[in-house]
């Protein structure tokens, strides 16, 4: 899978040590797919980074451009409930 990743987003990911494999996971076979601010898309995937769960959150334009991503511990901050409103 061949991704564009806007450059601002490309510095994010590499500054915050993600791998690639995991953003292109993340967009290809997501978890969850959530509503984001201004008409985005948010694919969600849990990982385990040592024995810590943690929640990749790929932020995406219409074209599924992503614009940033970051992995966050709060997880069930993030996750919605299979009756909340999904995209």
């Amino acid at each position: 899978m061949r991704l564009e990743i806007i450059p601002l987003a490309l510095k994010k990911i590499r500054r915050r040590k993600i791998p690639i494999e995991w953003i292109e996971e993340t967009v290809s076979n997501p978890n969850q797919v959530v509503e984001g601010y201004r008409g985005r898309r948010v694919a969600q995937k849990v990982y385990y980074v040592g024995d810590k769960k943690m929640l990749l959150r790929v932020v995406l334009e219409d074209n599924d451009t992503v614009v940033t991503a970051y992995l966050t511990s709060q997880v069930s901050r993030y996750w919605r409930d299979e009756h909340e409103n999904r995209v």
